[in-house]
């Protein structure tokens, strides 16, 4: 393989009840292929091709890979489907394979956070793959409700702070803004 590798891949958090998690780590993304770095993004709990960024990945972008390991369903978080839930873990193998393998240099961990705090996939299964990851690879886990234990092993944490939005209004998302 003849692309960039970062010297030291840190960790990073992006978590908070505000808007933006998912659009900061596509915007690290981003930066990264324009320096030649490949990325790989999971993105847990989410099973529409309607994402802007599927879209925009299979039309301009073929550095970065997205896999999606969800339905198109919200989870029930007091009663999550064993479909969810194994949709969840298969996206943590997933995962866990693709980092390990090393062949990507940011690997971004969408709505994990989320996925963890429904009892979706194990947290000590999250905190070895933040332990364990290969020393060049740059990890992004995103999704409200980080844990503390996560945040704790992370380099970098950022959380979203909402002030308004117009969900507040009575307003549905809006393609190509929020999805």
């Amino acid at each position: 393989m003849n692309h960039r590798r970062l010297e030291k891949g840190f960790v990073h958090v992006y978590t908070g009840n505000g808007k933006g998690k998912t659009t900061a780590a596509l915007g690290l993304a981003l930066r990264a292929i324009g320096h030649g770095y490949r990325v790989f993004m999971l993105q847990f709990m989410k099973g529409s091709k309607e994402y802007g960024e599927i879209k925009a990945t299979e039309k301009y972008l073929p550095e970065l890979t997205i896999v999606q390991s969800g339905l198109e369903t919200f989870v029930d978080k007091e009663n999550p489907s064993p479909e969810d839930i194994a949709l969840a873990r298969q996206g943590l193998d997933m995962a866990r394979k693709v980092i390990m393998e090393g062949n990507y240099d940011l690997v971004i961990l969408d709505e994990i956070n989320v996925a963890v705090d429904f009892d979706l996939i194990p947290l000590d299964a999250v905190l070895d793959l933040i332990r364990n990851k290969p020393t060049h690879v740059e990890l992004i886990l995103t999704g409200r409700y980080a844990h503390p234990k996560i945040i704790k092993a992370a380099d970098v944490v950022t959380e979203m702070h909402l002030i308004n939005h117009p969900y507040y209004d009575g307003i549905e998302a809006r393609k190509g803004i929020e999805y």
